[in-house]
């Protein structure tokens, strides 16, 4: 049957990029393409699965595809095999992703760019963290993360708030180092930590000179290699000078990332912007304008598989 828009032949391209996922793994990242290459939706997918008598709903699959879960049960390993079928792969391409012993050895966690690789002000954070006596690796990679920062009636930088997602690569993780860089004039003294959504506070660190916090904080659980954890967070400033962007600085590949900026209806700007640098002081590239979203007066930017390097949205006062 000739294919569809929701369904045809991978191009040559998706063959060869499919291919290579499918030999070198990992599970999650070989089922996105899979069903990339299918130019397939979910609830596509999920439907043929149930035409099989396999009830699994569009979450389970995002989560798959993202690698926030994977499938552990007899019923989900029926669930591969079909979508095996379903994707056109060979027999057991995906299976073998899933067994220690049949799937190729975890990569090594290759090393993340040095914090002043990625931040002006790098060196001062780095100190920061030295004297937690924490190591450089904190053990977690991100699966997701959602910012809110809050622009206030003054144009500064009020607070922001980040929803985050994340994956323990070895055991035994308990905390999350959390950076805030204040804007020119920040007093780091007075800028206020908020441990939400699973975790609490411990130690707190600030660079005068630098406008730095870096904030420790605790997770309810010790997470085991492999493990998932969600957990919310925030920062509460307002004592910086006018803002005019956002930044954030990645030290490893992969993951979503949003990047919410709302404007008090006092302080709107006329222009928005998002940008890519590779790091402080790179050129500026995939710059692309933003409409502020009507009564809600905010801009955004997704990343939906984020690269190393800086992500950012800047704004024009006048």
């Amino acid at each position: 049957m000739p294919g569809t828009a929701e369904d045809r032949d991978p191009s040559p391209g998706d063959r060869d990029a499919l291919a290579r996922v499918l030999r070198a793994g990992p599970f999650h990242a070989a089922l996105r393409a899979a069903i990339a290459a299918r130019r397939l939706p979910l609830h596509r997918v999920r439907h043929r699965l149930a035409l099989r008598g396999i009830k699994l709903g569009v979450t389970s699959l995002s989560y798959w595809q993202q690698g926030a879960r994977r499938p552990r049960r007899p019923e989900s390993f029926r669930a591969v095999r079909a979508l095996e079928e379903i994707l056109e792969l060979p027999a057991g391409s995906l299976l073998r992703l899933l067994s220690p012993q049949g799937g190729p050895a975890a990569p090594a966690r290759p090393a993340a760019r040095p914090y002043r690789a990625l931040l002006g002000v790098g060196a001062a954070v780095e100190e920061l963290l030295g004297g937690l006596g924490l190591p450089a690796d904190g053990g977690l990679h991100t699966l997701g993360h959602h910012e809110q920062v809050r622009i206030g009636p003054l144009r500064e930088l009020r607070g922001r708030d980040s929803q985050h997602v994340v994956r323990a690569h070895r055991d035994g993780v308990d905390r999350y180092l959390a950076v805030h860089h204040g804007d020119p004039g920040c007093d780091p003294s007075r800028v206020r930590v908020r441990a939400r959504e699973n975790c609490r506070t411990g130690r707190v660190r600030w660079h005068r000179e630098a406008g730095v916090v870096v904030a420790e904080l605790l997770f309810d659980a010790r997470l085991r290699s492999g493990d998932t954890y969600v957990f919310g967070y925030g920062f509460e400033d307002g004592t910086g000078g006018t803002s005019g962007e956002y930044l954030r600085g990645f030290g490893y590949t992969g993951g979503q990332y949003v990047l919410q900026v709302r404007f008090d209806e006092a302080a709107l700007p006329v222009r928005c912007v998002r940008f890519r640098q590779s790091g402080p002081g790179g050129a500026r590239t995939g710059l692309a304008e933003l409409t502020a979203n009507g009564p809600h007066r905010s801009v955004h930017l997704v990343d939906q598989d984020v690269r190393r390097g800086i992500l950012g949205i800047g704004w024009d006062w006048a």
